[in-house]
Parts: structure tokens; sequence; C-alpha cells
């Protein structure tokens, strides 16, 4: 039901602002479980909803949690993720997808 959610939230519409998404996580650190939890239960929704965004998930150990957002010309954010929840997660996205 909650993926159900994510996926009407994750419109197209991020493809029109974001030209890729991407997640740096450890795969065993505290600090990286709500990132993990995110990719487990939502990437599958959140790239049916935009299949044409390129969402990379990079994991190597002891790395802080984090997610870039590319727009055009090669611009980009960043935001910590550390400790944060899979839904908190979910809003750093939604945030990073807005217009700038």
């Amino acid at each position: 039901m909650a993926a159900a959610l994510i996926q009407r939230s994750f419109t197209s519409a991020i493809s029109q602002h974001v030209r890729e998404l991407r997640f740096h996580l450890c795969q065993t650190a505290p600090s990286s479980r709500g990132v993990r939890e995110f990719i487990e239960q939502y990437y599958v929704p959140l790239k049916q909803a935009n299949p044409a965004l390129p969402l990379l998930v990079r994991e190597s150990s002891g790395v802080q949690p984090r997610l870039w957002a590319r727009y055009a010309f090669g611009q980009e954010e960043t935001v910590s993720l550390k400790n944060m929840t899979a839904e908190q997660v979910a809003q750093a996205v939604k945030q990073l997808a807005k217009p700038h």
C-alpha cells in the first residue's frame, strides 16, 4: 500500500526537472538503513513512474548516505540521508525533484 502511494506521488514530472538521481550508501551501516529500505521498497515504483530517469545506487563500505540530483547543464544538488527513515528519504527525493 505504501509503495502505491509513493508511486502516485512520484509522477513523471521528476524526469522533467531531474536528469539523474544517485544514492550513495553503505551496505551495513545503521546510518544507511533508511536508504536501503527506500531502495528495497520504492525503487521499482519510482522507476516505473519515471522510466527514462537514471536511478543510480552506489554501495560502498563506510560511506555516509547521500542523495545527489543532477539537473540540466550539469548542475547538481546533494543532501545527507544519514539516519533517515525510508519515508524521510522519499521526502528528500521529492524536495530535490522540485523545479529550480
